[in-house]
């Protein structure tokens, strides 16, 4: 099998190691740090992904940082409509042209839209779907963002750096559990879903990569039930040594009104926030709204 591989009954045309670095090379495109830019030149990677993303005939899948389009081709085939958000205005304009070159039964399945993802509020349509290779660099809050944005999106699968995943992943009391894997908790069922290595893009990163799946549950849509949660897993873990009693007083306010808070949550007020499950958090968060 060479690097371009065909698959014949959808007139897809994936894209290898020749394809990326030629079409790389025609933009005058180079990689950069900044924007975490690291390409997937493996057709049998986007393969995976595009199978292990659940996609269905009528979904709509959101695609953040398509870059030139591998995962993008790979996805296509399947789904109703994909619509890629690419900061980049040169890899934006080129992909609907990637797209026909290589999919063209399927071009008009495909929106673009050129901005930083995180300011993305509308996509025209109503996405069931969030697919991508995320840059490193804004991984979690990107996907945060589009939890909050989209209710629709029924389910994601991302590609993130390895140690992310694991911290996307992580339950009460481990090593790596934090403000990413409670935050994450509130949407819904957050699991890891198989490891990436390194050598699968250009050029290739420094890391491994993982796989991290997000299955969207039934939400509370008290949205001051949410901002408040959210404030009080920002303040029990942005002074992480300290107790609960003393790492919450900016989100609740003096030591007494700490105290009166958590005796009503009924949570032990000398844990830490590491030891705190999403229903610890939002126990105080529904106190701290009544007790006010």
């Amino acid at each position: 099998m060479s690097e371009t591989d065909s698959v014949a009954h959808t007139q897809v045309e994936l894209l290898g190691a020749a394809h990326i670095r030629q079409l790389a090379s025609a933009l005058g495109v180079v990689p950069t740090k900044k924007l975490g830019q690291n390409f997937v030149i493996d057709p049998n990677t986007v393969r995976r992904i595009a199978a292990e993303a659940h996609l269905q005939a009528q979904d709509v899948v959101v695609e953040i940082g398509p870059g030139l389009g591998s995962l993008t081709l790979a996805m296509l085939p399947q789904v109703k409509h994909v619509v890629a958000v690419e900061i980049d205005r040169v890899l934006a304009v080129q992909l609907p042209i990637t797209v026909t070159k290589h999919a063209p039964s399927l071009a008009a399945n495909l929106s673009v839209i050129n901005a930083d993802a995180m300011t993305v509020t509308q996509l025209g349509q109503a996405p069931t779907k969030l697919v991508a290779n995320l840059p490193y660099n804004i991984s979690v809050p990107v996907v945060l963002h589009f939890l909050e944005q989209f209710p629709s999106i029924s389910e994601v699968l991302v590609m993130v750096q390895a140690e992310v995943a694991d911290r996307m992943a992580a339950g009460p009391g481990s090593r790596t559990y934090g403000v990413p894997s409670v935050k994450l908790a509130w949407y819904g069922s957050v699991t890891k879903a198989g490891n990436v290595g390194r050598n699968v893009f250009w050029p290739a990163p420094n890391v491994d990569s993982g796989l991290v799946r997000i299955v969207r549950h039934a939400q509370s849509p008290d949205e001051s039930l949410r901002a408040k949660t959210f404030a009080v897993i920002d303040s029990a873990f942005g002074q992480r040594r300290k107790t609960i009693r003393s790492a919450l007083g900016a989100a609740l306010g003096t030591t007494t009104q700490v105290e009166t808070v958590l005796q009503a949550a009924g949570i032990d007020s000398g844990l830490r926030g590491e030891q705190l499950s999403l229903d610890d958090f939002l126990a105080i968060a529904r106190a701290a709204i009544q007790v006010r």
